[in-house]
């Protein structure tokens, strides 16, 4: 049985605190941008009729309903996530829409995943791979459960390359982001943001890094002037 660390078991009961309120503030901090990513990353899967699709670290399942709304009815979709709360909130959304039939919840964590090797035909994961303690073990368990010439899709936050630009944008996730975050949750969780961002690694470390677990065929996508980028890997035929 996979025990969390405690640097982990901060996180995640971080997430749990903020869980809430997270649509919202997701909403509000990105002005609404983290939707079109999320449709652009969900638009790289190739997921076939009667496919499965795993979202790791589901959240309160945007994503999930993403890939539902854009594949066929008999494509199945797990979301997982090692954070009770935010499935909670997840379950009440999908509860709502009409692909509650196609979307199971699952709590578990990224490094420990509680499903057969090549089951998938795609795996997600949007804004949380950076909250992995062991990096290297979740993709590894992302390849183990992708099916041979299945597809991993990655969003992530990223440090963008223009100087100019990333004095405003080291600006805003450092002073505005946080103050914004504590009017309307938890202000720890909103300066753990841009720490957690600040410290993921730029894109070319990141795509050896899923080299290292095994991914091929590998490409990434700037989005909005290097805010967020677009890992995609798939495990070898």
């Amino acid at each position: 049985m996979f025990k969390l660390s405690e640097k982990g078991r901060g996180i995640r009961e971080m997430f749990d605190a903020i869980a809430p309120r997270y649509d919202l503030l997701n909403r509000l901090l990105s002005l609404g941008i983290d939707r079109r990513w999320r449709t652009f990353a969900v638009g790289q899967l190739q997921i076939p009729p009667g496919g499965r699709v795993l979202d790791v670290a589901t959240g309160t399942g945007d994503v999930a309903l993403e890939i539902a709304s854009r594949t066929p009815e008999s494509v199945l979709i797990v979301g997982e996530d090692f954070t009770q709360g935010m499935l909670v909130h997840g379950q009440k959304k999908i509860a709502q829409s009409p692909y509650r039939d196609r979307i199971v919840l699952v709590n578990a964590p990224c490094e420990s995943m509680p499903h057969p090797s090549a089951v998938f035909d795609g795996v997600t994961i949007a804004f949380g791979i950076r909250n992995v303690v062991d990096r290297l073990a979740g993709l590894q368990e992302m390849f183990r459960v992708l099916k041979p010439g299945g597809r991993a899709v990655i969003l992530e936050f990223s440090n963008p390359s223009s100087r100019f630009f990333r004095g405003l944008y080291y600006f805003y996730f450092r002073k505005v982001l946080p103050f914004i975050g504590g009017l309307l949750s938890r202000r720890s969780a909103y300066q753990y943001l841009p720490d957690s961002v600040l410290e993921f690694p730029d894109q070319k470390t990141f795509v050896g890094l899923m080299a290292q677990a095994g991914f091929g065929d590998l490409k990434y996508f700037d989005r909005t002037f290097g805010i967020a980028t677009i890992y995609v890997g798939e495990r070898p035929k």
